[in-house]
């Protein structure tokens, strides 16, 4: 079993300080992190822990999203919960790791670009 996160209360309150923008970039960053965390074997953990932040960043952000931008994170959200449940079948199959890295990629990209920071 994987290790739960620490101090969720206390993350949570933090992570509503800031702008929703910012806020979707917080999320951009630990998905982009996913892919580099995914080069090495070591680091199933993380990763695992990474996608379990963004799940509830993504549900802390869903309130103030418009409502089919908030419906496509949820997307997301279901999709790392599928890998969730598979999890050691997903790490330990290098091109299943690898294709969670592309898709967690491409979100990261997709939504750093529509929280507007890159303006």
């Amino acid at each position: 079993m994987m290790t739960k996160i620490n101090n969720l209360d206390a993350r949570k309150e933090r992570y509503l300080r800031d702008d929703l923008p910012v806020r979707l970039g917080g999320l951009a960053a630990n998905l982009a992190r996913v892919k580099s965390f995914s080069e090495s074997d070591a680091n199933s953990e993380a990763v695992y822990l990474l996608l379990e932040e963004s799940k509830y960043y993504i549900e802390w952000a869903g309130p103030e999203m418009d409502a089919r931008e908030a419906v496509s994170l949820i997307d997301l959200q279901r999709v790392i919960s599928g890998w969730q449940l598979r999890w050691d079948s997903v790490w330990s199959d290098i091109d299943r790791r690898k294709m969670l890295a592309r898709v967690t990629t491409r979100w990261s990209t997709e939504i750093l670009r529509k929280s507007g920071l890159l303006n």
